[in-house]
């Protein structure tokens, strides 16, 4: 588990695995930084419960965090949870109990009930396929794992080098990839996981570098299985979409995702427009994820509001584009705007 300023909810995620019906275990902390009342809750905890083990980093980020909880970990399974959600009483035995029937499986998850801020049942359940093709297919485009459900085999994803910073918020989508291609992997149709939804969880930043890094993901997994080496084993820090560098396996995605920053009014009032080649890009559109395509419709009817544009932008083609990706959300856009 790993936190930073996570006193709002800390406590019931802590309790939800301390008070699991399976014992055997060991529950680490890692504290990123936090400067709020984290610390104290977790000596509290600590005090009471030797299960539970404190480590600390000073604002390291995500994967440093959760890279320095595998290292330290000394079972053969590790088990995620976020310092905001709630794991239901039998998550653990359950989990535990697949593995020992699948030794073939490296990778677990399950199924997770929505609850609110306040802890209250949303009616959205997420739900991942349990049927192995069908997994296999919702792997290959997206993310079907809940973090907070999953569960593998501490060995492999040590084997593997663990979370890799350069793919920052789609980091574990990155590591489920690599795993799956090492061993097996499974959904336990259950709900084993109690996902809080809130304001704090994501904001559109960061949801944008998460559809970068979930698509340079699939992209280095494509390079692991056509050309037999990883095209992002050289990185060490998230790439930059602003910048381009010659010879770079992301430059063709970031000329899309310059365009897809534009969704933001902020940063569409201080970007350089004429930087947007429409038409080169123009025929990589259809190729989008459908949250990248919500982006990028939200950025060509920023782009119609400017009413100065560059040569190369005019009307009708912002137009042609925005109805391309989607006829319906692109009436709806612009009767908005």
């Amino acid at each position: 588990m790993a936190v930073r300023d996570g006193q709002q909810w800390l406590s019931q995620a802590i309790d939800s695995i301390l008070t699991q019906t399976f014992s055997d275990f060991e529950l680490l902390v890692i504290d990123d930084g936090s400067i709020d009342q984290t610390p104290e809750i977790l000596a509290g905890y600590r005090a009471r419960d030797q299960r539970l083990i404190v480590l600390t980093q000073a604002r390291e980020g995500l994967v440093c965090a959760l890279n320095r909880g595998l290292n330290a970990a000394r079972g053969t399974l590790i088990a995620r949870l976020d310092a905001d959600d709630i794991a239901l009483p039998d998550r653990l035995l359950a989990q535990t109990r697949f593995f020992r029937r699948h030794p073939d499986v490296v990778l677990l998850g399950a199924w997770a009930q929505v609850i609110d801020e306040q802890g209250q049942p949303k009616p959205k359940r997420l739900r991942p396929p349990i049927d192995r093709a069908k997994l296999a297919r919702a792997l290959a485009k997206q993310n079907p794992f809940i973090h907070s459900t999953v569960m593998f085999r501490t060995a492999a994803a040590r084997d593997l080098g663990g979370y890799r910073r350069a793919f920052e918020a789609a980091e574990d989508y990155d590591l489920w990839l690599r795993l799956a291609d090492k061993g097996e992997f499974a959904i336990l149709p259950e709900v084993q996981i109690q996902y809080r939804q809130h304001d704090k969880n994501i904001t559109k930043t960061k949801a944008l570098r998460q559809l970068f890094s979930a698509r340079l993901a699939r992209m280095s997994r494509e390079g692991r299985r056509t050309q037999g080496a990883d095209p992002a084993s050289a990185l060490t820090a998230p790439p930059e979409w602003s910048r381009q560098s010659e010879g770079a396996f992301c430059d063709e995605w970031s000329r899309i995702y310059r365009l897809l920053e534009l969704a933001d009014p902020a940063i569409g009032r201080e970007a350089n427009p004429s930087s947007i080649d429409l038409r080169a890009i123009s025929g990589q559109l259809s190729d989008l994820m459908p949250g990248e395509r919500k982006f990028a419709q939200q950025a060509l009817v920023n782009l119609l509001r400017n009413r100065v544009r560059p040569p190369g932008q005019s009307r009708w083609l912002l137009l042609a584009l925005l109805f391309r990706l989607h006829p319906t959300r692109a009436l709806r856009l612009l009767w908005r705007s």
